[in-house]
């Protein structure tokens, strides 16, 4: 197939060229109804915000120019189908794992997923076997999954619906994947990857390998993350049979919107052409500028940067960890007013995601970065220590107490604190971002959950649960 070509998008320019008149949705009318607050920023977008009309196609139903689009981003990555997603990767995990699901047989998770996993499980109604992360010595956080741990849950689980896994992690780091989908492979289960963060990988070295690329059977990857499509434009890739190409069609079906964005479909499109003929001529460029950066910001007192591996880590993705008396969230406030904005700040990290193309000369970022620091010295801050215990998990594997099946035949009631300790969870507690759960769904709660919640309400970061008084308690369920 011809890479250079991009089916949607020429579609829907050629009917932006013949200034068609709408009678049909949206009520925008390609822009001609809309307020004048606001038009002077939408109104090149509203032109070509389209709906399923003749010569358009219907993503639900492709037979033109979106199965063409379709095709060429199977090809591009190398799989046996890529749906696009216009919903993110969240839709495509809640749809490989309902796909997926088996009534009655656990499915092994990755235990520092998205907040999303969380959700296809219990729509699901899965009885989750959670593997837990490892401390990260290194990088000073928790790290990725333990593969020693999803090995033996994969052993003593031979008959597991599946193995859901996330990687690269938050901080574009990976691990050994190949190892984890070769053995649950020999077992006959499926490997379904949040690839949310790699889209990028298919570009090959200096990236790591995809899940892709090592036979994972689906694989979801945000394209808005590392790629230029716009926000919530995401792809689903089927590898295999493992996993009915049915099955997930049907639940995409059901779960994205019947009227989905012709911008966000155009511009997964435009994504794939972008990977497949332009990113390989800047890529190297941007890595070698990145790497500047990284050493023009190795001697300040208020951070150290941290070490990147090659093909482990995400080239395009920079840490900075925040030494005493420095707290990270000061020093974020700093940058911001120079107009830096990181993608995460934690207790004692600072994560920056450069694009495929920096948007500004090093000398420039640099600058920015050398102001910050400057006023840091200058301004008062009050140390806010780290976790000493390096990990709240009760063991490497853990089987979750009930189904989710099960707790929905259960009652909850609201309790403080002081008395939630040893209970299961009726809501989940998730920091965002990342979006990773605390305390989820179905879970104990232990000493140590609640430890690192208080220091996340201390430091005022953004919290999402149902809950109206997280700081006084939690709902949990009542034993049935």
């Amino acid at each position: 197939m011809d890479q250079t070509k991009t089916p949607l998008f020429e579609a829907m320019r050629s009917h932006y060229l013949q200034e068609p008149l709408s009678f049909h949705v949206p009520g925008h009318k390609n822009g001609v109804v809309f307020p004048d607050r606001g038009y002077d920023l939408f109104k090149s977008i509203l032109s070509i915000d389209y709906t399923e009309i003749k010569g358009l196609d219907d993503l639900h139903e492709p037979e033109g120019c979106i199965l063409d689009a379709q095709a060429l981003a199977a090809e591009w990555f190398g799989v046996r189908k890529t749906y696009f997603l216009i919903g993110g990767s969240t839709v495509g995990n809640l749809a490989m794992i309902l796909a997926s699901h088996k009534q009655g047989r656990p499915v092994i998770v990755q235990r520092n997923c998205h907040k999303s996993v969380m959700h296809g499980l219990e729509l699901a109604g899965d009885k989750p076997i959670f593997v837990s992360p490892t401390f990260d010595k290194k990088h000073e956080r928790m790290g990725n999954v333990c593969v020693d741990g999803m090995l033996q849950a994969i052993e003593d689980h031979p008959n597991a619906s599946g193995v859901v896994l996330t990687y690269p992690d938050y901080f574009g780091r990976t691990y050994k994947l190949q190892t984890i989908i070769n053995r649950a492979h020999d077992k006959g289960i499926p490997v379904m990857v949040d690839e949310a963060h790699g889209v990028h990988f298919s570009l090959g070295n200096p990236m790591p390998l995809s899940a892709v690329q090592m036979g994972a059977d689906v694989v979801v990857q945000s394209a808005h993350k590392m790629a230029p499509a716009m926000t919530m434009g995401a792809y689903l890739h089927i590898s295999s049979s493992r996993v009915h190409q049915d099955d997930l069609s049907h639940y995409l079906h059901m779960l994205q919107s019947s009227s989905p964005s012709y911008p966000i479909m155009a511009s997964l499109d435009l994504a794939r052409y972008y990977l497949g003929n332009i990113a390989t001529n800047v890529i190297r460029k941007s890595v070698s500028e990145i790497q500047k950066i990284r050493e023009g910001l190795a001697d300040y007192p208020m951070w150290r940067v941290l070490p990147m591996e090659d093909q482990v880590d995400d080239p395009f993705k920079l840490t900075l960890h925040i030494e005493p008396p420095y707290s990270a969230t000061e020093i974020a406030s700093q940058l911001e007013k120079q107009g830096i904005y990181s993608e995460l700040v934690t207790e004692n990290q600072l994560l920056f995601v450069f694009g495929l193309s920096l948007q500004e000369s090093v000398e420039s970022i640099l600058y920015r970065f050398q102001q910050a620091a400057q006023n840091a010295v200058t301004s008062e801050y009050v140390y806010r220590a780290t976790i000493e215990d390096k990990t709240f998990y009760e063991s490497s594997v853990v089987q979750a107490p009930y189904s989710f099946h099960e707790l929905k035949g259960m009652d909850k009631q609201f309790v403080a604190w002081q008395d939630a300790e040893g209970k299961i969870a009726a809501h989940s507690i998730i920091p965002y971002p990342p979006g990773i759960p605390l305390i989820m769904k179905g879970e104990r709660i232990l000493s140590e959950h609640m430890k690192v919640l208080q220091k996340l309400l201390n430091q005022k970061r953004h919290v999402q649960t149902n809950e109206t008084s997280i700081e006084k308690g939690i709902h949990i369920y009542k034993n049935p």
